[in-house]
């Protein structure tokens, strides 16, 4: 499974995990030492994150269930807490760098299989 950016015809990711269960979406990427390029996690419901305990910045979008993104929160640190994005139907948590990198932005539409 990966993720493009179909607008602007970037790879965010090869290596995609789907978090849509209680536990796997509270677990998400605590306790994990790396995140590596081409890796992602999608956090499916969700219009908030945390990064408490986490260990690295993460970037997050914020899309809507059209694939839409509605907010790119970059290099978002350790023990921080997202606003509330009320139109977010899921979370998508790279490497921090991969939003700049591929030059995602607000409105971009993604491809996610």
């Amino acid at each position: 499974m990966g993720i493009v950016n179909k607008t602007k015809n970037t790879i965010l990711a090869q290596d995609v995990s789907i978090a849509n269960r209680l536990f796997k979406r509270m677990k998400g990427l605590l306790g994990r030492k790396e995140f590596k390029a081409g890796q992602a996690i999608i956090l499916e419901p969700c219009n908030s994150i945390h990064t408490f305990f986490m260990r690295f910045p993460i970037d997050v979008l914020f899309v809507d269930k059209n694939n839409r993104v509605i907010k790119v929160k970059s290099s978002l640190k350790p023990f921080r807490l997202s606003p509330i994005y009320f139109n977010a139907a899921f979370a998508i948590e790279l490497p921090s760098g991969m939003a700049e990198a591929t030059s995602t932005s607000q409105g971009d539409i993604l491809l996610i299989g």
